[in-house]
């Protein structure tokens, strides 16, 4: 679907679109939540319940629950490959043959497949780089996050907004925060066996945290303080509705990647994540080896790829006034959760 005529948007009424964009995060966390909602919404437990399951069986909502995070949990790296056009087909079943693939798609750039890898430690990660390289003859580039300026895909969408977030004034503080390449080591085995169990999303269920609970062989007080802290240290990211931002029209997505002084990384950084258009904002490594320049890497969803190009024009002119160029995403070959199971183990 590409505007709010599509088929999406006349399927849902207010209490729905209150729901798309009033719970992409913050879902309580106690034992009914869906009550807790039904009361913020004027309707009882049972139909938001229902509702929520409506919207998922729409594909509005892509899934619910919690929204790991990658760079914290395990450990991950954006990855690229130069893919011949006669074998392009070829070498995406290979990359995405791996589980710890979660996500991957085509760009219109020279550098033409872009998929993300996170595996339960380094070594894995990187040994799976090796063999996707090995098995298809293509140069791998290997960009593992180094700092986040900012990373948020909860955006309203039931709007007549042309890119994400234009309706909204302002957005959260952006900082600097630095990521380890090594997975986090200081998981408990239940805090992994959670995370696991959540990983797909939680039970469409009136108590979803009861039967999680009972999946563990838990109490769910432990698994409701569990969840709690988990957000707390931030390898949960949210809790709520994840929604398809392709079904909901913003399916013009583009990654531009910005070659900025070193000496002033942080502060442009940082002004560009402040930025209601920008929905992530993060440092990667230059590769001189294979005649890669860029360090700083920013992405603007969109209905509307005018709209986003006019956008990108104002953020090289006013914020980022350096050597830049723009990969629109032209094919989704891949978009899962990451997979932790390898947790289990570490």
């Amino acid at each position: 679907m590409s505007s709010l005529s599509g088929e999406w948007r006349e399927e849902i009424d207010d209490v729905d679109a209150a729901i798309v964009d009033g719970y992409q995060s913050g879902l309580p966390v106690e034992t009914r939540p869906f009550d807790r909602i039904g009361e913020q919404l004027g309707v009882d437990g049972e139909e938001a319940l229902e509702r929520v399951r409506r919207l998922v069986d729409l594909g509005i909502v892509r899934r619910f629950g919690a929204v790991l995070n990658p760079p914290v949990i395990g450990s991950s790296t954006l990855a690229a490959v130069e893919a011949p056009e006669g074998r392009f087909a070829e070498v995406a079943a290979v990359v995405n043959g791996y589980r710890q693939v979660n996500h991957n798609y085509a760009r219109d750039h020279e550098w033409n497949m872009w998929f993300v890898v996170t595996a339960g430690s380094r070594e894995t990660r990187d040994r799976i780089l090796a063999e996707i390289e090995a098995q298809t003859g293509c140069r791998v580039l290997d960009l593992p996050m180094l700092t986040d300026y900012y990373i948020d895909l909860e955006f309203p969408v039931v709007n007549a907004d042309r890119f994400a977030r234009e309706s909204l004034a302002d957005r959260t503080d952006a900082s600097a925060t630095r990521i380890s390449e090594e997975a986090t080591d200081n998981l408990s085995a239940f805090d992994a066996d959670l995370l696991v169990a959540v990983q797909n999303g939680f039970p469409l269920s009136a108590t979803p945290y009861a039967e999680i609970a009972d999946e563990l062989g838990a109490d769910i007080d432990r698994v409701l303080e569990a969840i709690s802290r988990l957000q707390d240290n931030g390898c949960l990211k949210r809790i709520g509705c994840v929604i398809d931002h392709v079904v909901t029209g913003f399916d013009e997505n583009c990654m531009i990647v910005w070659d900025v002084p070193d000496d002033e990384l942080d502060e442009r950084g940082e002004r560009a994540g402040r930025l209601p258009s920008v929905t992530l904002c993060y440092h990667r490594p230059r590769r001189s080896d294979l005649e890669w320049p860029y360090n700083l890497f920013t992405m603007i969803h969109g209905r509307d790829a005018a709209a986003v190009d006019a956008k990108i024009d104002e953020l090289a002119s006013e914020h980022l006034p350096v050597e830049h160029e723009r990969l629109y995403s032209t094919e989704t070959l891949k978009q899962t959760g990451a997979r932790y199971d390898e947790l289990l183990s570490s």
